[in-house]
Order: structure tokens, then C-alpha cells, then sequence
């Protein structure tokens, strides 16, 4: 059970960077070509907030059962769960340009953030 959980943790963990940086691209696009954020970029970000909750829902799992290499593995998940509806709850409330700029921007962090916690071991 260890190993299936460990291994969809990985997996998903090399998925979300993907839909993270595909998403930077989208966003950072948009906002150079001084675009509105899309009802679909909108939806997509939302996807990547619930996706990266079922990540650190796996990734508790495994924490009960398993203890990580290092901490700051664990640290870097509960960024990205906490960072990502947060800036979209604040950015949604003011201009359209300052929501493009700051979800785009939000998509690199994580993306950064995930590709971190990866290099920290699990």
C-alpha cells in the first residue's frame, strides 16, 4: 500500500509541475498580450488548487505511515496548498491586469515550489 501511495504521490507530483508551468505559460501570455484571465485559465487554476489538495491529501496518508527524508519536503506541499487559493482570492478582488500578473506569477512559484519539495526526497 506504502509503494502505490508513494508512487501515485510521485507521479502526480511531475503532473501538477507540468500543469503548473502549462498554466504559467497561459497566464503570463495572457497578460503580455494584455488579456483578461480567461474563464478557462480561471477553471484550470481552480483544477491545479484541487489536484494539489488530493497531492497533500497522499501526501499526510504517507506521512502516517512513513516519515519523509526531510521536513522542508512536507513544508514546501503546505505552501502550495495554502499560496495558491490565497492568491486567488486576493487577486480576484482588484483590476483584471493585477489578477493576470499575479496568477500567472502564482503558477511559476509553484511550479518552483513543486519541483523543490520533489528535490527534497519524499
Amino acid at each position: 500500500m506504502i509503494g502505490l501511495l508513494a508512487f501515485l504521490h510521485q507521479r502526480f507530483a511531475f503532473a501538477l509541475i507540468l500543469f503548473a508551468a502549462a498554466l504559467g505559460v497561459w497566464g503570463s501570455f495572457g497578460f503580455l498580450t494584455r488579456r483578461q484571465i480567461s474563464p478557462g485559465f480561471r477553471s484550470s487554476y481552480v483544477l491545479m488548487i484541487a489536484l494539489t489538495a488530493v497531492q497533500g491529501g497522499i501526501g499526510l496518508i504517507l506521512i502516517t505511515m512513513t516519515r519523509p527524508k526531510e521536513l522542508l519536503h512536507v513544508v514546501y506541499g503546505a505552501f502550495a496548498i495554502v499560496f495558491l487559493p490565497g492568491v486567488y482570492f486576493w487577486a480576484g478582488r482588484g483590476p483584471k491586469a493585477r489578477e493576470a500578473a499575479f496568477l500567472a506569477i502564482a503558477c511559476w512559484v509553484v511550479a518552483i515550489a513543486f519541483g523543490r519539495g520533489i528535490l527534497t526526497g519524499a
